[in-house]
């Protein structure tokens, strides 16, 4: 059931303003930096990186998702990102730019956690089962990532990609998304160093090791990824949220969805939607 005109409309900003935060009431301030916020340019090709393009009508907002290529005809991304907003039916895969390059496909279909749930920021409550897959019209030649057996304990290196806002602020009409992928080295953090009730075994703590720095709006569903003995990158985390109430993005930790912890969800899914 649709709620009335109003309430969707202000359920609809909310959403626009926790696209990567994943929990509406962000507090965000206002200022320039490189995104990811404080990241830098992708320093190699990362294949399996997706944007999403997203909008919402009601407020005419127009913006992006990340996701991860997982099979040649499957993205994982943020389930928020699909509840929340609207995907605009297609994908963008293995490109370093935001609206040109790699393979662009057709979205197909969508399937949501069905345990998702949103966050409720009065109540300090983050996303949960923040989890979506994409199915694309049809397969495409990149190679997708891995998803690791297990997230590496506190303190492993990882990695975070987006195509997020360049410009930290509360109101979404002053969002510059990169036009470049940016990348960030973050390691994984201890539950205790996110908000008590965040962290647990479906959603990882993560933080930056660059000085305010961390994911922000646009990087949703966008991908953490950790080294395996290979020295290939592996998938641990779907970008979610903020890792704490009311932090700035480039101030707090942030909280990623564990894609380990969903692996037999996923490949169900895909089994089953093929």
């Amino acid at each position: 059931m649709f709620a009335p005109r109003s309430a969707r409309r202000h359920a609809t900003r909310a959403a626009v303003l926790a696209l990567a935060a994943g929990v509406a009431g962000l507090t965000v301030t206002a200022g320039s930096a490189n995104a990811i916020i404080n990241g830098k340019d992708a320093t190699e090709p990362y294949p399996f990186m997706a944007s999403i393009p997203v909008s919402a009508d009601e407020l005419q907002f127009k913006g992006v998702c990340g996701g991860s290529l997982i099979d040649r005809q499957w993205v994982l991304t943020a389930a928020h990102c699909v509840v929340e907003t609207q995907a605009d039916g297609t994908v963008r895969i293995g490109s370093q730019g935001y609206k040109s390059g790699g393979t662009v496909r057709a979205i197909t279909r969508t399937v949501v956690h069905p345990g998702y749930k949103a966050g409720d920021s009065e109540q300090n409550r983050p996303n949960s089962n923040d989890v979506a897959l994409i199915r694309l019209d049809r397969p495409v030649r990149e190679k997708p990532i891995r998803i690791a057996n297990q997230p590496g304990p506190p303190g492993t290196p990882t990695r975070l990609l987006g195509f997020g806002t360049v410009v930290e602020s509360p109101d979404y009409t002053k969002w510059v998304f990169a036009e470049r992928l940016q990348q960030l080295d973050a390691r994984r953090g201890s539950a205790a160093e996110c908000a008590p009730g965040y962290a647990d075994q479906t959603r990882l703590c993560t933080i930056s090791r660059v000085p305010k720095a961390m994911a922000c709006n646009g990087d949703s569903g966008g991908p953490q990824i950790q080294r395996a003995r290979n020295g290939r990158w592996e998938l641990i985390g779907v970008t979610s949220g903020p890792g704490a109430p009311g932090v700035p993005c480039s101030q707090g930790p942030g909280l990623y969805s564990s894609a380990p912890a969903f692996a037999k969800w996923i490949q169900k899914t895909i089994s089953t939607n093929a």
